[in-house]
């Protein structure tokens, strides 16, 4: 299992076959982001003035509890979707810098692949 998003591929899916590792890390990172909540969290994340949120200032938009917040801000964190940095009683998120290009890359051929016969 790879340790980072980052590791999951380096090329388009479409750009030739997977091997079944490669297509099974793919579907994991795939899975933690087909999640309603967070995805709301990524962009929650993402939109704040300094890109970073603590638990605290999240539970409230998204209408959750602290513990159900966290539990989502540990899978993205663990798949490589976030950083964290403790800061005293708090823990503060922010978008991996990596991880939204490189499964935007995955999912995304360049045009020559879907021109090419």
């Amino acid at each position: 299992m790879p340790t980072s998003i980052s590791e999951l591929c380096c090329s388009p899916v479409l750009a030739g076959p997977l091997t079944p590792e490669a297509a099974d890390d793919l579907a994991t990172a795939l899975k933690v982001v087909a999640d309603a909540t967070r995805l709301r969290l990524l962009g929650l994340i993402r939109s704040q003035p300094t890109g970073e949120a603590c638990t605290c200032d999240l539970t409230e938009p998204l209408g959750l509890t602290q513990p159900t917040v966290t539990h989502h801000l540990r899978v993205l964190y663990e798949a490589g979707f976030l950083e964290r940095e403790k800061r005293g009683r708090q823990t503060y998120y922010r978008i991996a810098p990596e991880s939204m290009s490189v499964l935007c890359q995955a999912l995304d051929p360049s045009p020559q692949l879907l021109t090419a016969s």
